[in-house]
């Protein structure tokens, strides 16, 4: 039957999804959690906006605010959600997200392209190592290969041709706990510490000590532990553990 969830996982990229679904599956042992997800098309330019938009249209339906957690773009579109919309925000998780929070990897790819004449294959298995350190060869493979489509369909406000170098932040109304990587070679440690100048009092940074920019994917019960002591800290009502409770859902543009 489904329940109105109480937390809101957000997703902007179908090729990454697999990677937030350990941290999902654990904290939805104790709470309701959709994940929400914008299907960009191949030929559809980005628009934040319209992401903005199609996701008030799904938490306006919900008639209560939720908890809020995006990873790297999602955690931006997020942050640009929860500072026009604060009502209905009850706190924001940022993971892997500066404070420049238009950085991500797609950035850093395109920063490699114009500054290195190497084929995109070469470039790609360089990223991939940065983002997961694998060292397998079959895993570099796969990784190029998921890579290449993820940059497709990325929200990204990074091209080829446009690089946004940095994006207004200031304090947000919602509770919120950024969470980074010390090993994080896309978004620097020093990048999270810096939000300590814009958070309120009970807003939280922390760090997990290994897996680089998907560290939430390597490290999903750590990471989960330490959210739920975040919402518990907010006055959250957190159940014993339970059978997973965990919706989906899939947003297409209306040109989708």
């Amino acid at each position: 039957m489904y329940t109105t969830p109480e937390v809101v996982w957000l997703n902007t990229n179908p090729y990454l999804r697999r990677f937030n679904l350990p941290v999902i599956k654990h904290l939805s042992q104790y709470l309701d959690v959709a994940h929400w997800e914008y299907e960009l098309t191949e030929d559809e330019s980005t628009s934040h906006q319209l992401a903005i938009d199609l996701l008030d249209d799904y938490l306006s339906l919900l008639k209560k605010p939720v908890h809020l957690v995006g990873h790297s773009t999602c955690g931006f579109l997020g942050l640009q959600y929860a500072s026009r919309y604060p009502e209905k925000v009850k706190s924001l998780t940022l993971l892997g997200v500066g404070v420049n929070p238009a950085m991500d990897w797609v950035g850093y790819y395109y920063l490699l392209r114009r500054h290195f004449k190497c084929s995109q294959e070469v470039i790609l298995n360089h990223l991939g190592r940065c983002l997961f350190g694998y060292g397998n060869s079959y895993y570099q493979k796969s990784l190029v290969k998921l890579l290449q489509k993820a940059l497709v369909y990325s929200l990204s406000p990074h091209s080829l041709y446009k690089r946004h170098t940095s994006f207004p932040v200031k304090t947000i109304t919602p509770p919120l706990m950024v969470c980074g990587s010390r090993e994080d070679q896309i978004v620097f440690w020093t990048e999270i510490e810096k939000w300590e100048l814009y958070l309120k009092t009970g807003d939280r940074i922390c760090q997990c000590p290994k897996g680089g920019h998907f560290f939430h994917y390597f490290h999903p019960q750590w990471l989960g532990e330490r959210i739920l002591d975040f919402w518990i800290s907010l006055g959250e009502y957190i159940p014993k553990k339970d059978a997973y409770r965990f919706n989906f859902l899939t947003t297409s543009s209306p040109n989708g």
